[in-house]
């Protein structure tokens, strides 16, 4: 019997979740459909109370619209909570449970794919929305010596850091000040300044000798802190499109109780960008 699963978010055209998840799909001999439905944040509750009638079992959840899921679960995992967001929708008798697989695909990537400790670096993390607290708890986790957080409208990055209650470690940092906070180890852009046009542009002095600059966005939306980055001379400049991967990964898990291989999915979408950049 064919499950149905979905991704909700707003615009969704250009998501690789279907392609993913059909891939996992076939590697693990399960019948299921995965398809993209564009909605807007107005609209999300009624799509997603319409899909559930139609059989929807789990649903994962981008931009505009993991906040609105988080507050219409029954359940949340302790990812979902610490995070205040949820990515990842399982239905049950109860309603949805939630969960949240933004951190562990971020963590997974670098630390697996990219062979990258993240013990005792000094990490910057940019942006203080949902994106930025899907990772931030599984980053802290991960051994990091200190996180600074800088956000464009100051007062979010300090509820943001407020909310951890560990200010030995965590602390904010206006935007305009960040030239004389020095260098960092990590540098994470949790933010949506690839989704325009603009050029991305903080000063070079942040980006340390052994620095990895890495954008949670993929394709189009992190070109620019991408090139920003090797400008800079950082050790490494890496996008989200293992995270992405990564992620998925730990859906699949949640919904159907087996952990896909990655690799060779990472690989052919990796291969489909390159291919698309020469042409």
């Amino acid at each position: 019997m064919t499950s149905h699963f979905a991704v909700f978010g707003h615009p969704i055209a250009h998501s690789l979740s279907p392609r993913i998840h059909a891939a996992y799909a076939r590697a693990n001999d399960i019948d299921l459909e995965y398809r993209a439905i564009d909605a807007a944040p107005e609209h999300f509750k009624d799509q997603l109370a319409s899909f559930h009638r139609d059989g929807g079992a789990g649903a994962n959840v981008t931009l505009p619209l993991k906040l609105q899921a988080y507050g219409y679960c029954t359940e949340l995992s302790a990812a979902a909570q610490r995070a205040g967001t949820v990515n990842t929708l399982r239905r049950s008798a109860g309603g949805w449970s939630g969960h949240n697989t933004d951190g562990a695909g971020l963590i997974r990537d670098l630390t697996e794919r990219h062979s990258l400790d993240l013990r005792d670096r000094r990490t910057l993390l940019l942006g203080a929305g949902g994106a930025a607290r899907g990772v931030l708890w599984p980053l802290l986790d991960s051994g990091l010596r200190e996180l600074v957080i800088c956000n464009r409208t100051a007062e979010t990055a300090d509820r943001l850091a407020d909310s951890v209650g560990d200010p030995a470690r965590v602390h904010t940092r206006y935007w305009d000040d960040l030239a004389q906070q020095g260098s960092f180890d990590l540098i994470i852009n949790a933010t949506s300044a690839g989704h325009g046009d603009g050029a991305f542009s903080l000063p070079f002095s942040l980006i340390g000798a052994r620095a990895t600059c890495y954008d949670l966005s993929y394709g189009n939306a992190a070109r620019s802190f991408i090139a920003w980055a090797r400008a800079a001379n950082a050790a490494q400049a890496l996008d989200g499109l293992g995270m992405l991967v990564e992620q998925a990964a730990e859906s699949f898990e949640f919904w159907h109780g087996v952990r896909p291989e990655t690799e060779a999915v990472y690989a052919q979408l990796r291969a489909s960008f390159l291919s698309d950049a020469a042409d």
